[in-house]
């Protein structure tokens, strides 16, 4: 059974084919994770397991070519975003093997009656799995292995089956960085073996990135087992104009939040929420700035937006874009679709009864709503079943407090875009998931925060 592949969404040529894993070997793996976690990560101190995750982030320093040459053509990121990812990745090991010494150290307790002391000691849980997408392959894998691996929880990991060759390219790296055996264990395993594996009793937690079908469906087998979940899914993130002293800076921010890696981030900006009467000059410009990024080949230096990564997903954007027209949608459309390259577009007349209002669009199409108010702008933006992130851009300072506070959502960025960062927490409220990934908050979710009280 070959159901890894890797296929390049720039060409559609399948170069490699990788076995999913045997019952038999998933549950050695299992094993080996365990054991690896009642050994390893319950004798090894916090800065032993801190240095070897340093040298992940090293190693993937030193292997970016390596590491940036293989999501190109695994998901057609354009090269240049592939190496600042990689770099990305680097960055979060080695912020947690600055911090998670700190963030792990006993935290006193004042006591309000008795004698004696008490304090909260954070310590490894066990086995924890993660299933990761293909839209950010290493960056998603650094921000659950690393510091779940310095708490000293054991990690087995399966990757999106378009996204095998890099899987194996980290497991690789933690090897080489030194980690015992078992430590980190890469998994090509079918869904219904997943479900095997949350149901093990071996393994203690489960975190996924990825849809609301496969987050709903993680999470009704982690509750069926009982084991904790983080759950981070999709996101229709509002971006609302609400006054501007340089409309064009405005612009050239709103496109990079809308093609941030070809469209397909789950915390891309998406829905454009505009001020009456910075409607049309914002649309005007908004349209034309995204009409000349067109879909170059990935691997160029110059590529700014490349390939959806795969033909399912091209189709499944087209479908979406046909029905938001049927629906009375406005199409401007900025290029032709040629293969798995999207050209961008922007929809314009969404109402509540088309489905494009309430939909994701994961891919290079923008809608943009016209608002009378601060207030219309605000219900517009919580109307949706999401609440991953948004951005708010105004002038002023006390409105932009005041829409933040009011915004759905796990992240609020004011007059800024792409300023995602290690020590800032990610995560979202509603259908946009449970738990929160990078910063302190990262380094939090799968912990025992076991109380020590001595009399």
């Amino acid at each position: 059974m070959t159901d890894y592949a890797v296929i390049n969404p720039a060409t559609g040529e399948t170069l490699k084919s990788y076995p999913t894993i045997s019952d038999a070997d998933l549950d050695a793996a299992i094993g080996r994770a365990d054991g690896a976690y009642r050994s390893w990560g319950r004798t090894s101190s916090v800065e032993e397991r801190a240095a070897l995750i340093r040298r992940v982030g090293d190693l993937h320093t030193e292997r970016r070519d390596e590491l940036a040459a293989i999501i190109v053509r695994e998901m057609g990121k354009p090269l240049e975003q592939a190496y600042g990812e990689v770099d990305f990745a680097a960055d979060i090991y080695r912020y947690y093997a600055d911090t998670s010494p700190d963030v792990l150290a006993d935290q006193p307790v004042e006591l309000l009656a008795g004698d004696g002391s008490a304090v909260i000691r954070r310590g490894p849980l066990g086995v924890l799995l993660g299933i990761m997408p293909w839209n950010f392959p290493y960056y998603q894998v650094a921000r659950f292995a690393g510091p779940n691996v310095i708490i000293g929880n054991s990690i087995l990991l399966k990757h999106a089956p378009q996204c095998p060759e890099s899987a194996e390219a980290i497991e690789r790296i933690f090897a080489d960085a030194g980690f015992p055996d078992g430590v980190y264990v890469n998994i090509y395993a079918t869904n219904e073996q997943i479900e095997h594996t949350i149901g093990d009793r071996r393994v203690q937690g489960v975190s996924l990135t990825g849809s609301e079908r496969a987050g709903a469906a993680v999470a009704e087998i982690a509750g069926r087992n009982l084991k904790k979940v983080v759950l981070e899914l999709g996101g229709s993130d509002p971006f609302i104009l609400l006054s501007a002293d340089d409309l064009d800076k405005v612009v050239e921010d709103a496109v990079a939040a809308r093609l941030d890696n070809s469209g397909q981030s789950c915390n891309a900006a998406k829905r454009f929420i505009v001020l009456d009467e910075l409607y049309t000059p914002f649309l005007d410009k908004f349209t034309a700035a995204l009409g000349a990024v067109q879909p170059s080949d990935p691997s160029s230096e110059d590529s700014k937006l490349g390939p959806l990564s795969s033909s399912a997903a091209a189709d499944r954007l087209q479908d979406q874009l046909d029905r938001a027209v049927a629906g009375g949608a406005e199409l401007h459309s900025t290029g032709e679709r040629q293969g798995n390259y999207f050209a961008p577009a922007v929809l314009t007349g969404i109402t509540p009864e088309n489905d494009a209002y309430h939909e994701e669009f994961f891919g290079p199409v923008a809608s943009v709503y016209k608002v009378g108010s601060e207030d219309e702008a605000i219900a517009l933006a919580n109307d949706i079943p999401f609440g991953l992130g948004s951005y708010v851009y105004t002038t002023d300072a006390e409105q932009a407090q005041r829409v933040a506070d009011q915004i759905e959502a796990g992240m609020v960025f004011v007059n800024v875009v792409l300023a995602d960062g290690v020590e800032l927490p990610f995560g979202g409220v509603k259908r946009s998931g449970t738990g929160r990934e990078m910063g302190r908050l990262g380094a939090d979710e799968f912990v025992n925060k076991k109380l020590i009280r001595v009399g």
